[in-house]
């Protein structure tokens, strides 16, 4: 479903990603993490084609990457980490909206909402306008503006950030119920837990490079921590615990 290959981005002389090389396979809910600064963005406009990459090519669903691709488009969606909607809009016009960019049948629109709705406890809410959403709502729409027409893959940009513990449980258990169905997840997150808790597999990236790759019990072993969660692994393989503790005992606010 997606294939990274040789993914580089380099500015002023300096990597800010470096030879990346991954796949991602039908049905996988894929987790790209890595600390602040450590080239995830970067990446992820590179593989929607909205950033040119220096080296190195991707591919979705068998097409290159490319944001002006419309046929690729339609089979994939972004939900990104702030949900950005034009605010005199209400909810039911800005899905209509998004329904009519995908060309979506009014039955399949209708069917489709109605349930994405029931999932996130929205329903309510639609004739109100966006700008008096919470930020928790917005992220709701535009993840259900996003999986409506059942993009065969979607990338997620923390997309539990401002929703409530029950949407937050509701979202997990809808990306089960999508993956089950043959569609892929390409998610990135400071939610450690989330990873670990719906990931299949997991690529964790440092400074622009990868650090390591695979299941979790996978990344145990090559961290050495046979009982550690995803974060104890985290923190271990890209040095935070250890800059953690040496910038509280310097005095230094962490």
């Amino acid at each position: 479903m997606i294939a990274v290959r040789g993914l580089s981005k380099e500015y002023k002389d300096k990597y800010a990603v470096k030879n990346l090389n991954f796949n991602v396979g039908e049905g996988e809910l894929f987790a790209f993490l890595g600390p602040n600064g450590s080239g995830k963005s970067t990446t992820i406009k590179m593989m929607l084609g909205i950033l040119e990459a220096t080296e190195g090519d991707v591919e979705i669903l068998g097409f290159k990457a490319d944001v002006n691709n419309i046929e690729l488009k339609r089979q994939w969606s972004f939900v990104p980490d702030t949900p950005d909607i034009i605010g005199k809009l209400t909810g039911q016009q800005y899905l209509n909206f998004v329904a009519g960019v995908y060309k979506m049948p009014k039955n399949l629109f209708n069917e489709r909402v109605s349930e994405l709705l029931e999932w996130f406890d929205l329903k309510n809410d639609l004739k109100t306008l966006v700008e008096e959403y919470s930020h928790g709502m917005r992220q709701k729409l535009v993840i259900i503006g996003a999986l409506m027409h059942e993009p065969k893959v979607i990338f997620l940009d923390e997309p539990n950030v401002g929703l409530d513990p029950k949407s937050t449980r509701n979202l997990k258990q809808y990306l089960r119920e999508y993956t089950s169905r043959g569609n892929t997840v390409f998610l990135t997150t400071h939610t450690l837990s989330l990873a670990e808790e719906i990931a299949d597999r997991i690529l964790i990236i440092y400074k622009g490079e990868e650090k390591a790759t695979g299941t979790l019990d996978e990344l145990r072993q090559i961290s050495g921590l046979a009982e550690g969660t995803l974060e104890d692994v985290f923190l271990h393989l890209t040095e935070e615990a250890y800059s953690d503790v040496s910038n509280y005992e310097s005095g230094d606010t962490v």
